[in-house]
């Protein structure tokens, strides 16, 4: 599996726009999703690809995405945002077995669950998901599905509180398992694309036994 050291960064941005710079401004490397672990039933892949940062109480991630359909019709968050066109981070905190998925759509809609397996999963609160900052170069409003290629771009700013289930108050010096993901359950063109290959028989994210590794400096 994969590891990923994910470099600490002094600027913290005051809105998720402003990501894609600090992250160019300090030559934060892409990391593609490019694992097509389904072939036969889905083989389409559209680009995909990630990176990362952090600030100590801030996780910066910035996705970056070129498709043959976008859609973003989940109406608020904690909603179906996988049957979008989705982005998504799970990650593995601590040694509880408890993980979380943050899962955002090309709108900007949030998703973000922790528990220990794919069922009786527990939402953030609200007020958890309203401090996560967010960015779409296709802007915040949902839409039904737009047929045609387009690249898109979705920015997060995280605070380390939104892993709601612990305390955690800063990412330095963590060491987490984690896998990313590109999917769009509902599009034109389905498809599962993650960053660390699932060696499983159908479609499943809710694999930490397939996370790779994110090293925070």
């Amino acid at each position: 599996m994969k590891t990923l050291s994910v470099r600490k960064i002094a600027a913290a941005p005051k809105e998720a726009a402003e990501v894609p710079a600090l992250l160019d401004r300090d030559g934060v490397e892409w990391q593609p999703i490019d694992c097509v672990n389904w072939p036969e039933a889905y083989p389409y892949a559209p680009r995909v690809a990630f990176r990362m940062a952090h600030t100590g109480p801030l996780l910066l991630i910035h996705y970056r995405v070129r498709e043959y359909s976008v859609a973003a019709v989940a109406p608020h968050d904690c909603g179906r945002v996988w049957e979008d066109s989705c982005c998504e981070f799970f990650s593995v905190p601590a040694a509880d077995g408890y993980y979380y998925n943050m899962e955002c759509n090309c709108a900007g809609t949030l998703l973000v669950a922790a528990g220990t397996g794919r069922e009786g999963r527990e939402h953030a609160p609200q007020p958890v998901l309203e401090r996560v900052l967010r960015w779409s170069s296709l802007g915040r409003r949902p839409f039904a599905e737009r047929i045609g290629e387009v690249e898109w771009e979705l920015a997060l700013v995280v605070p380390a509180a939104t892993y709601f289930r612990h305390s955690i108050t800063a990412f330095d010096g963590l060491t987490m398992r984690a896998n990313f993901y590109k999917c769009g359950d509902k599009l034109s063109r389905p498809h599962f694309l993650s960053w660390n290959p699932i060696a499983v028989g159908k479609p499943d994210f809710h694999r930490p036994d397939f996370f790779g590794t994110l090293v925070f400096a």
